[in-house]
């Protein structure tokens, strides 16, 4: 559970800024872990929104729960 919101946040600032990863080595990250997900069988473009909206919902719950 976040306690607090503001030092996450900050953490997480000074880790992109640390890292200064590139756009497209990111994107390139971004689509290595998309076909290894895939060929897990874990997404696929038919089940990809599957479920967001649960997933929203709980969220939401927890950040109340958080503040």
């Amino acid at each position: 559970m976040i306690r607090n919101r503001d030092i996450l946040n900050k953490f997480y600032h000074k880790l992109i800024e640390k890292e200064k990863i590139p756009y497209k080595k990111a994107l390139l990250i971004y689509e290595e872990l998309h076909k290894e997900a895939v060929s897990l069988g874990v997404i696929n473009s038919k089940n990809i929104l599957d479920g967001l909206e649960i997933d929203i919902r709980i969220a939401n719950a927890i950040n109340r729960l958080a503040k």
